[in-house]
């Protein structure tokens, strides 16, 4: 009499693992895509408190916009791995762009002056 081994056999195995390396292969890139939506999430959203930050320093320095964010003083501290950066400064306004480390991507803001899209981020 034979005994019947119990187990499973190659094709079996071969399938399965292809159906895995099917799955990771869909998986993977959605993930990327997630955490740069992160890095921009959080260079947006340093741009909102700068928006804080200068509103701040106007009604406190007799109605000027700081030139950099050093001005600001601890009102505004950015996010790690974002540097921002405030460009033009006038006394009707100011712009300024943020980037990250791990991204290529860059945002910008403008508030007052010829600002289109005034206090909205644009990436």
């Amino acid at each position: 009499m034979r005994t019947k081994k119990k187990g499973f056999t190659l094709i079996e195995l071969l399938i399965v693992v292809v159906i895995i390396g099917i799955l990771a292969a869909i998986a993977i890139p959605k993930f990327a895509n997630t955490k740069e939506k992160a890095y921009i999430a959080s260079m947006k959203s340093d741009l909102r408190n700068l928006i804080t930050a200068q509103e701040a320093y106007f009604s406190d320095n007799n109605s000027t916009y700081g030139s950099s964010t050093t001005a600001l003083g601890t009102t505004y501290r950015a996010s790690s791995g974002v540097t921002v950066t405030i460009g033009t400064v006038t006394n009707t306004g100011w712009a300024a762009t943020s980037s990250h480390t791990s991204t290529a991507k860059t945002c910008a803001i403008a508030v007052g002056g010829t600002a289109t899209n005034e206090g909205e981020p644009v990436c």
